[in-house]
């Protein structure tokens, strides 16, 4: 088991709800694959240094997990067909 981070952006238009859903979606996806998600850091709306989508701003999450080797790639995978999501980025974490 590695120890992973994800920042993602999701679209700033979406209700609190919805937020609290896509987040608890890809918190589930880890632990459903037997992964344990240590913390789920909301930074809220940013403004972006360009445009991403012809939107100026998103919502960032920062979600730092445990799990294993190729669980990453299907987070990745699910975030990448998602209409909520605009970019994401994993790295693997120093233990």
């Amino acid at each position: 088991m590695n120890k992973y981070e994800i920042l993602y952006i999701l679209n700033a238009s979406l209700s609190d709800e919805e937020i609290t859903a896509q987040t608890e979606k890809y918190a589930e996806i880890v632990t459903k694959n037997g992964g344990e998600v240590e913390k789920i850091d909301k930074w809220g709306v940013k403004r972006f240094t360009y445009p991403i989508n012809f939107k100026n701003e998103g919502f960032y999450v920062l979600m730092t997990f445990t799990a294993s080797p190729e669980l990453p790639k299907e987070i990745e995978r699910q975030m990448g067909i998602s209409d909520a999501v605009y970019r994401f980025m994993t790295t693997r974490a120093a233990n």
